[in-house]
């Protein structure tokens, strides 16, 4: 396992230079000018002074190269349009949100998910598996924007009940970001663990363990539930780094101070360098999160351990 972990980190490294290198690229095809305030056009003097201080004048190989240095080292570079403000001090202050509300997103999607889950597969063809997957149908057809705009409503001028639907202050403040966000891949993991786990229920170990007299919520948790977990947290990894990744429109609607917004106004305000330390930031957290899923194959199925390593 050591060995497998060793190798999968080394293998990153050419998956991150091809990340800024692509986001590179296509940041150079945008047309614009990052030190250009409204209308105005910035003085040839000025301009030419400016693209020197940031190396914009170098090579674009050299650029990148200095690029992929900084990454390296931890230093995402200055912004273009923030003027006295690092990519680093942005990622420091509003990250933490962002990362926050992924996690709770998906922390409510296993929690719920997997549950209702084996409760439709335990009850299938019942009015209670029918019920769970009507409700999972609805949480993955409805995107997420919908919800919270829906929960906005309802909540705050319908109804009224006294939930925050902006900030990022209060626990009652996070409630309705993080069931928006959450309730598709909630959604996703009931409907994986149910097909999983009537599956799993119809082997021939399952039916020996019952033959031997075993306790029905032995076989369930012991046996059943662990290898239907396997398919379930290949998707977790992916759906993870979704809802880390994937949170900007819910920001934007519950106004919540994460990357998001920096993130979008960097594009529009062609801030190369913000565009491409979020970027960067973000692949990582998707490329970790894969990366646990090959590790937790092990612990769930040791016969893989081997295979693997």
């Amino acid at each position: 396992m050591t060995k497998f972990v060793v190798r999968r980190i080394f293998w990153t490294v050419p998956v991150i230079l091809l990340v800024i290198l692509l986001t590179f690229a296509m940041m150079r095809q945008i047309e614009g000018n990052p030190f250009r305030t409204g209308e105005r056009a910035v003085p040839a003097s000025i301009q030419a002074n400016l693209e020197r201080k940031y190396g914009l004048d170098d090579p674009w190989y050299v650029q990148y190269l200095n690029y992929v240095k900084g990454v390296f080292t931890l230093d995402l570079g200055p912004s273009l349009v923030l003027r006295q403000r690092d990519v680093n001090d942005i990622v420091k202050e509003h990250f933490p949100e962002s990362l926050e509300l992924g996690g709770l997103a998906f922390v409510f999607a296993m929690a719920f998910g997997i549950p209702l889950g084996m409760i439709a597969a335990l009850k299938a063809n019942s009015a209670v598996d029918y019920s769970t997957m009507f409700f999972s149908n609805v949480g993955f057809a409805v995107p997420s924007f919908l919800v919270a705009t829906l929960s906005i409503y309802y909540f705050a001028l319908q109804w009224d009940v006294g939930v925050p639907t902006s900030g990022w202050t209060s626990w009652q403040s996070k409630i309705l970001p993080v069931v928006s966000l959450g309730l598709g891949p909630m959604a996703i993991f009931a409907r994986l663990t149910r097909g999983t786990m009537l599956e799993t229920l119809q082997a021939d170990y399952i039916r020996t363990a019952r033959a031997k007299g075993l306790r029905w919520r032995r076989v369930v948790f012991t046996h059943t539930l662990r290898n239907s977990l396997i398919p379930v947290v290949t998707a977790a990894a992916p759906l993870l780094g979704f809802l880390i990744t994937g949170s900007f429109v819910i920001e934007q609607i519950f106004a919540i101070p994460g990357i998001g917004r920096y993130f979008i106004t960097a594009v529009t305000g062609r801030d190369y360098s913000v565009v491409m330390g979020l970027t960067v930031l973000l692949s990582v957290i998707i490329i970790l999160a894969n990366m646990i899923v090959d590790i937790l194959y092990g612990v769930l199925d040791p016969r893989t351990r081997d295979a693997r390593a």
